[in-house]
């Protein structure tokens, strides 16, 4: 069985076809999935999908694109995450490939996430293009990371380097890859899945966005994660059975409120 880490299901698009939408994860062996929160106004639809199914997970978090739109505060976040249905704290971090200007808002909103995730042990779903460096340094500086006492967490739809995954994983992070790695275009991805090891991997969709081949350019859904395991286990020359397991036992190990 496979497990899609990373969806936005709760988006107009996803969430009219919601029974199909179902029955694609079933037919494709896709057991569970985590639908994530990118705004406090949209918070109520994704705990309510989470509520109705319960092979369905949610989060509590304000993207970082999301420039205006209510800010979190620790204690909100700490609040709204102790529903069991809620098992991250997300999705966070910084973007610096879409918004120009002064962005210590965004540097500012990240902090309160990881602060948060402190507070309440549940782990962090960190977003990051272009912002690589900041990245890494605020989460050293606000201890997100096993080694510095935070519970960790997810470096989500991973396009970064090696380097970067390596410093991640340095600090109990998670990397996941979404179905860009299954683009001709992503060799330099490919080679940094290639090194990543299986046991501190997860696979997603990122849906409705990044279809993986042979779906690219069409609107994607949980049931599609499925092709991402399938094109990491002939990248690696293992079995999709073992990707499969792995990298499902590592999201239990990882949500672990999910278990």
């Amino acid at each position: 069985m496979f497990i899609d880490s990373h969806c936005h299901i709760d988006f107009p698009d996803l969430a009219v076809r919601m029974p199909e939408i179902l029955a694609k994860m079933a037919e494709n062996k896709v057991s569970h999935a985590l639908c994530v929160s990118v705004d406090l106004p949209d918070f109520p639809r994704v705990l309510a999908l989470a509520e109705q199914y319960p092979h369905i997970f949610a989060s509590v978090g304000v993207h970082p694109d999301y420039e205006d739109t209510p800010e979190p505060s620790v204690e909100q976040l700490v609040e709204l995450a102790q529903h069991p249905k809620i098992v991250a704290i997300g999705e966070t971090g910084l973007d610096y490939y879409r918004l120009e200007g002064d962005l210590e808002w965004q540097r500012e909103r990240f902090r309160t996430h990881i602060r948060a995730s402190r507070e309440c042990r549940k782990p962090l779903i960190i977003h990051t293009r272009s912002a690589s460096e900041d990245t890494i340094r605020i989460m050293r500086e606000e201890g997100a990371g096993t080694d510095k006492g935070g519970v960790a967490g997810v470096m989500h739809c991973f396009t970064e380097s090696l380097d970067v995954a390596r410093a991640s994983m340095e600090q109990g992070f998670y990397i996941s890859f979404s179905g860009i790695v299954t683009f001709k275009s992503a060799k330099e991805l490919q080679a940094v899945a290639l090194e990543v090891p299986l046991e501190r991997m997860l696979i997603e969709t990122d849906s409705p966005y990044l279809a993986p081949v042979p779906y690219r350019g069409k609107t994607n859904e949980p049931g599609y994660v499925a092709h991402v395991a399938e094109f990491i286990a002939k990248l690696k020359g293992v079995p999709v059975e073992k990707v499969a397991e792995q990298t499902s036992a590592n999201f239990f190990e990882l949500f672990k409120a999910a278990a």
